[in-house]
């Protein structure tokens, strides 16, 4: 009995034993122009067995590759394409390195570090200060989405403070929003939630027949 667990392993599994197969006998067949009729015969099933390569952009291209993978680079064929080396196929891609930027206050995230970095740049001025003040709204703003109970208007001028390296003066502590406000706010944003289809309401269907029913 022959088992897979004994057999050769397939080089692509996609296409199946059978055409690993056909590309071993191809590669016993001497005459050249021969061969290659037979491999072109060989990529006409791959794309039949393997339909999805279709959407790839040259899936043609792709089919030949694979042919040579499964010859284990030794098909030596008048193909279309130029064969592909296998350091090429089997180059692992470069790893992907994490960003570090070290966020000082994660609830702000990084992009308001950039904003603030941007506001220390302005001239002294009106336009300065309501960028000031604006920016700190819309922390206090960020850590109540974190917390929902409180916040100290002290700790958000603190971390101002710290993420501008202490270069953003704030004179007017008055400037925040009351934390109601902003939560009103958040509140009035949030999408009204549509009425069921099984609810009874004033002109409900149900209502009306009671309606009827004591009338007559």
């Amino acid at each position: 009995m022959d088992y897979n667990t004994t057999r050769e392993g397939l080089n692509i599994k996609e296409y199946g034993r059978n055409v690993q197969k056909l590309v071993q006998y191809a590669l016993t067949i001497e005459d050249r122009e021969k061969r290659t009729a037979f491999a072109k015969l060989i990529v006409q099933i791959m794309g039949t067995l393997n339909p999805q390569a279709n959407n790839a952009g040259d899936f043609r291209h792709k089919l030949w590759d694979h042919l040579y993978v499964i010859s284990e680079y030794q098909l030596d064929v008048d193909g279309p394409y130029p064969p592909p080396s296998k350091e090429d196929i089997e180059a692992k891609a470069p790893k992907l390195e994490y960003q570090k930027n070290n966020i000082r206050y994660k609830v702000y995230g990084s992009n308001m570090e950039k904003i603030i970095a941007k506001a220390i740049e302005f001239e002294e001025g009106p336009e300065k200060e309501a960028l000031i003040k604006t920016i700190a709204n819309h922390l206090k703003k960020s850590y109540l989405n974190w917390n929902r109970d409180s916040v100290n208007d002290d700790l958000i001028f603190e971390h101002l403070e710290v993420l501008s390296d202490g270069k953003l003066k704030v004179e007017d502590r008055s400037m925040l929003a009351s934390t109601n406000d902003i939560l009103a706010r958040t509140r009035k944003k949030k999408p009204m939630k549509s009425q069921s289809k099984g609810s009874k309401g004033k002109g409900s269907k149900s209502s009306n027949n009671k309606k009827w029913k004591k009338r007559y």
